[in-house]
């Protein structure tokens, strides 16, 4: 177990030799010696004697091979700090059970028999096995093993991990008994199965498996029995899966998939985040409320332990957690958030007069584009005249030519009200009243153009002057807000890192951005803009697209480029986005983030130094600007976070941040 709360699992499906039990622990053996970095493995249901033995489980023959190969399997296991779940038919009072063995360290810790056994179609299991249930002997007798903890209310702990198993046909139920598990407290899931492949069957299993791990919210390990089963009747496609939380990590290759199978081993090996899931059942108020009815009696815990040292991760980790790797994913991902964005705004237009104009700063920066497009669609598909639109450019001492003119052609070819205000000699005013000199530089009494001149001409902008900065938001938020009803930009990475002017680029009337990450607002505007636009429309907003991302509120360099870089001043919003959903989403501590960060694919290679300082960045900025957060417009929630003070957010403005510091 990683100290972090990583566990190691591993979803095995050995050959199987049918009714030779001796042969098929030997095969089990040898899946487990290559698999010794792994904390958990689990094998498939009845995997000692093979699935398919048919009226030869009446044998005595066999089952007395499958205890002596059992017993093996426990000697085997002396030593090893893992937890080993093998499938195997064992008699109990005169009674023939389809169960479970939990192995670890030369110990057999429990057995747990399957509850449901399928007796329709293919399945004939009634035929030879008893159900488990709870009026069965608690314990149970074997030569050389002694008392052995027996039934279907055990649960195997160590530490914060608590495993639960149940076996295959189990999980197909209304009311799978990992469900009354989770409500236990089982946190890993663990299935036993033989599933035969027939046509379509495999989605609905993966999807099954997979839905189940979210409402347990809950790890999920699946096993299942492989092509050298017999083939009588059936083929076995050796189908391993392993979920979490509703996201499948992991699955196989298996009959059907084509290739082939190795038929020494089919395996996988995840490791599953315990500490996440810990994290999301905490927050999950409602996850408990169902103990008392589900859970009538109280499960027996049966101890264990596992020692691993901390290695990396075996983890597929997203930089970008908040854009889908797969192009058709990320296309139905940015349908889903835009149409939500236009029925939220359409919403709030219909509370307002007809005769009230919807304000709109547009920069040609991607915030303010992505805001624009969505009042379009919301005018076009409610049938609003985009006449309706004021869109407001207001230039000043650091606009650049490229986005000046990318915002006035979008407005022109959109069709939309447009009106240009250059802010700057409103700007000096305000300087003067404030007797600020901006940079050191006296205003006096200089015109607009003198004082341009005169910041240009500075050797660099090795300093910021904060008020030189705010007085421009200032003025353009006093100019919108005079204007309409004003649509806001802001994106949820900027709210958290308090990237925004107090009660000005921070304040409108209703901001349709407000939690959507930066690294998304660009492919959704890329999505938009080849989804619903052609030829020129189209080429404006992928420039846009394509522009740096700066708030333009410092002079440009002399040859005109944009000097002040929003990622050159905090770090890359790539990080800043993947600490914030690791942070809000998960719970995850900084130590726990970057341990992720080493193993996540990012864009582009950062170094550990860069990582850290830029953690460092978004803890104190997150920390310092709560009271930023706590006094925002009204927005539409679009994906699992959201930082609204009014929903899922909630934290004083005073918090201190040094304890993530320490720990960081």
């Amino acid at each position: 177990m990683h100290p972090l709360g990583f566990i190691r699992v591993s979803a095995v499906s050995p050959a199987i030799s049918v009714a030779n039990p001796i042969a098929n622990v030997e095969s089990i053996m040898e899946s487990r010696r290559s698999l010794t970095d792994s904390d958990v493995l689990v094998f498939p249901e009845l995997a000692i004697s093979g699935y398919t033995c048919g009226d030869l489980f009446l044998q005595s023959r066999l089952l007395d091979d499958c205890l002596d190969a059992l017993r093996s399997l426990i000697a085997d296991s002396s030593g090893v700090d893992q937890l080993w779940v093998v499938g195997l038919p064992i008699r109990i009072e005169g009674r023939l059970f389809n169960t479970a063995a939990m192995i670890h360290n030369g110990k057999l810790l429990g057995l747990i028999p399957k509850q449901y056994l399928p007796t329709y179609q293919e399945f004939y299991e009634a035929r030879w096995f008893s159900a488990g249930s709870n009026d069965l002997p608690a314990m149970a007798s074997f030569d050389g093993l002694g008392e052995i903890p027996f039934g279907v209310d055990l649960l195997f702990e160590c530490g914060e991990l608590v495993v639960g198993v149940e076996i295959c046909e189990d999980l197909w139920m209304p009311v799978p008994p990992s469900s009354i598990q989770a409500l236990a407290g089982a946190n890993l899931l663990l299935n036993l199965s033989a599933s035969n492949e027939t046509i379509g069957k495999a989605s609905y299993r993966t999807n099954l498996v997979t839905s189940q791990s979210g409402r347990c919210l809950a790890a999920y390990a699946y096993s299942s029995s492989g092509p050298t089963e017999s083939t009588t009747d059936l083929v076995f496609g050796g189908h391993c899966l392993i979920a979490e939380n509703g996201i499948l990590l992991d699955q196989s290759k298996r009959v059907g998939t084509g290739g082939g199978l190795d038929d020494a081993l089919n395996h996988i090996t995840v490791d599953v985040d315990l500490g996440r899931l810990l994290h999301d059942r905490q927050k999950t108020g409602t996850f408990f409320q169902g103990v008392s009815k589900w859970v009538a009696t109280p499960f027996r815990r049966i101890p264990f332990s596992l020692a691993r040292e901390p290695q990396p991760l075996k983890r597929f980790v997203s930089g970008q957690p908040f854009v889908p790797k797969d192009h058709d994913e990320l296309d139905a991902r940015c349908q889903d958030i835009f149409e939500i964005q236009c029925a939220a705004l359409a919403k709030r237009i219909g509370q307002i007069p007809t005769s009230l104009p919807l304000a709109i700063g547009v920069s040609g920066g991607l915030d303010s584009t992505l805001a624009l497009l969505v009042a379009i669609a919301m005018c076009d598909d409610r049938s609003i005249d985009r006449q309706r639109i004021l869109g407001i450019t207001m230039p000043g001492f650091g606009t650049s030519k490229r986005t000046m003119e990318n915002a006035e052609k979008l407005m022109s070819l959109l069709g939309i009200q447009s009106t240009k205000i250059d802010i700057r000699e409103n700007c000096l005013q305000g300087f003067r009243d404030l007797k600020h000199p901006p940079f050191g530089i006296p205003i006096g009494e200089k015109s607009v153009a003198e004082f341009q001149a005169a910041i240009e001409a500075l050797p660099s902008m090795r300093h910021s002057d904060l008020v030189f900065e705010n007085v421009q938001a200032r003025v353009r938020t006093l100019l919108l807000m005079n204007s309409g009803f004003v649509l806001g930009t802001g994106d949820l990475s900027e709210q958290a890192l308090g990237w925004s002017t107090y009660n000005a680029d921070h304040m409108s009337m209703y901001n349709v951005n407000c939690s959507i990450p930066k690294t998304l607002v660009r492919f959704l505007v890329r999505y938009v803009a080849e989804h619903r636009f052609e030829n020129e429309i189209r080429d404006v907003l992928l420039s846009i697209a394509d522009t740096p991302i700066s708030p333009e509120l410092l002079p440009l360099s002399k040859d005109g480029q944009i000097q002040q870089s929003t990622e050159g001043t905090l770090g890359a919003y790539e990080l800043h986005d993947f600490f914030l959903y690791h942070f809000i989403r998960t719970g995850a501590s900084p130590e726990k983030i970057l341990l992720l960060a080493e193993s996540a694919e990012f864009s582009v290679n950062y170094d550990a130094v860069e990582i850290r300082k830029t953690l460092e960045t978004f803890l104190k900025r997150f920390f310092a600007n709560q009271f930023k957060r706590s006094c925002v417009p009204d927005g539409p929630k679009v994906g699992s976070i959201s930082l609204s003070p009014r929903g899922d957010w909630r934290m004083p403005s005073d918090a201190s941040v040094q304890s993530w510091l320490r720990n960081l």
